[in-house]
Parts: C-alpha cells; sequence; structure tokens
C-alpha cells in the first residue's frame, strides 16, 4: 500500500498537498466509485434506455436527455464486477465528456441511489492498487472508511465510442 498521491481524481502529479477536492461517491452494484464532482451534470431517475443492436452488456442503451440521446453505461458490467440491472432506485448520472472521443458531449451510467458528496483531502485519501485493476478502473482507493474504484472516464468514453461505431 502506498499514501502518496499522484492525484488519481485529476490526473495531476503536482496536486497542492492542502488542496482539497469536491467529490462524490457513488454506489454501484458491487462497487463505489469515486470522482470529482464537477465531472456530474445531472442526475435522473431511471427509465427504461432504447437498446442498442449488437452492442456489448455493458452499454444499455440509449436515454433521451435535453435533445441529446446518450448511450446508458452499467460500469459494474464493463468492469466486471457485477451484473448490474436497472430498476426501481436505480439513478442515472450524466456525465460531462471530457476526452473528445465521446460522440456526444455526455454520457449516463446506472447507479444504484444518489450520490454522496465528499471532501477529498490528501490526508483522507489513501491509493491501495494502482496495478491488476478491473476494465476502465485508474486505481483503487480508500477516502476515511470507504473502498472505492477511481474510474478512467477516457478510457469509458473511448468504449462507447467504440461499441457505437461496431454497433452501427
Amino acid at each position: 500500500m502506498s499514501n502518496t498521491l499522484q492525484s488519481p481524481l485529476t490526473g495531476d502529479a503536482g496536486v497542492d498537498a492542502d488542496a482539497d477536492i469536491r467529490g462524490v461517491l457513488i454506489q454501484l452494484a458491487g462497487a463505489r466509485l469515486l470522482l470529482p464532482n464537477a465531472t456530474i451534470a445531472e442526475v435522473l431517475s431511471y427509465a427504461e434506455p432504447e437498446p442498442v443492436e449488437n452492442a456489448p452488456a455493458w452499454l444499455l442503451g440509449r436515454i433521451r436527455w435535453r435533445g441529446w440521446q446518450l448511450p446508458l453505461v452499467s460500469f459494474s458490467r464493463l468492469a466486471g464486477i457485477a451484473d448490474e440491472q436497472g430498476g426501481l432506485g436505480s439513478k442515472v448520472l450524466v456525465f460531462k465528456a471530457l476526452g473528445g472521443t465521446s460522440p456526444t458531449p455526455f454520457f449516463a451510467m446506472l447507479t444504484q441511489g444518489f450520490p454522496r458528496l465528499v471532501t477529498v483531502s490528501r490526508a483522507g485519501l489513501l491509493v491501495e492498487e494502482t496495478e491488476n485493476l478491473p476494465a476502465a478502473v485508474t486505481a483503487k482507493v480508500m477516502l476515511n472508511q470507504d473502498d472505492a474504484y477511481v474510474p478512467d472516464l477516457e478510457a469509458i468514453e473511448q468504449l462507447i465510442a467504440d461499441a457505437l461505431a461496431e454497433a452501427a
């Protein structure tokens, strides 16, 4: 285990040791994700997505949001953590696409309930693992007493773009 921080949340090696980041803990089937709060555009109630033919099982379909057709991802399926299904109590997080490879400026992710706002401080964040991680995960961390994965949003965007191109 290491407690040095090349910030898995911002990707910056030169993070100010005293700087706190506003983050969110997101509950999924079988895991939690930790992300900067600024990556989330909106939280929606789950509605059955429109299927995408020939898409991988982790691409649940498309949802309508503010005039966009957003791809809806099950991160638990993508990472091989659990066979996550949407249903009563599920929420959908709309993320801002960061990498420029996404077919839309946003994508959506299935979650189990509302994200929990947290303050991420250097002292409270322990990077546990950066190797042998599930797909599309940058690091496994412990924030205070909560284990969480830090997802690689750019990798997820690329996987979505590739899956939609193959399904077309």
